[in-house]
């Protein structure tokens, strides 16, 4: 079995370098909830010198809540955020030669487009439009987007993070949101590749289906969840490999 390591990262806070040992996909703030030029340009020379295929991680523009609080938009106006976002780390990257592969929305940009359909076509627009593939949540109104917009299209779960039945993430505000016990995320996603089912706290276990892992890089026990997570897989036999390249 092939699995992605995916986190967020160059948002100025936890341990990047030690992230980018050990992911395989790295997710990179664009100057929107986080990130400037030179974080950009460091965070990506990291990505370059151990080999990881590099995302832009565009949000809401609104720092002072981490792009974690939906800012009012139409459409149109998403599509121009995410475009512009995109075009900012890309003019970064052709500073050192580094090369964009695809957009990861976040925080409650991509839980919006995970639910509505129209701002997860104007997230999918803006993505056709730079030539990159999608990763989307699995499962959700952004993943058919890409899939309908005819882009390459991957999805996600999350190991540190848990499950509505519906699919959708527990809200951060709830007490059950994170997983903070790297065991616990292990033993939970090898439950998951096992069966194809993801545990929710609210009923019995879900059908997902995924191709790459995300493990947030604000975290404090990231980490330490990132090594766990790829010790245990390596033991399991499961090759870390980027989804896309």
């Amino acid at each position: 079995m092939q699995l992605d390591l995916n986190a967020d990262l160059g948002e100025g806070m936890g341990d990047d370098a030690a992230m980018m040992s050990m992911v395989t996909s790295a997710n990179v703030a664009c100057g929107g909830h986080a990130s400037d030029p030179d974080l950009m340009l460091a965070t990506l020379r990291q990505a370059q010198a151990r080999g990881v295929v590099i995302g832009a991680h565009p949000g809401y523009a609104d720092r002072a809540n981490f792009g974690r609080v939906v800012v009012p938009m139409d459409p149109a106006q998403v599509t121009a955020l995410v475009a512009a976002q995109i075009g900012a780390l890309r003019g970064v990257a052709s500073l050192c030669g580094a090369r964009v592969a695809y957009v990861k929305a976040h925080g409650a940009l991509a839980n919006l487009a995970a639910d509505r359909r129209e701002v997860a076509d104007a997230v999918a627009a803006a993505t056709k439009a730079a030539g990159l593939a999608l990763l989307a949540i699995s499962g959700t109104e952004l993943q058919a987007a890409g899939q309908a917009a005819g882009i390459p299209t991957f999805a996600e779960i999350f190991a540190d993070r848990a499950y509505l039945s519906t699919g959708r993430l527990v809200p951060r505000s709830h007490p059950q949101a994170m997983l903070h016990d790297p065991e616990q995320a292990l033993h939970r996603l090898i439950s998951y590749l096992d069966t194809g089912l993801m545990p929710v706290i609210d009923g019995p276990p879900i059908p997902l289906a995924a191709q790459s892992v995300c493990i947030h890089g604000d975290s404090p026990d990231a980490v330490a969840m990132a090594r766990t997570l790829r010790d245990g897989l390596a033991r399991r036999g499961v090759t870390l490999a980027p989804f896309c390249r």
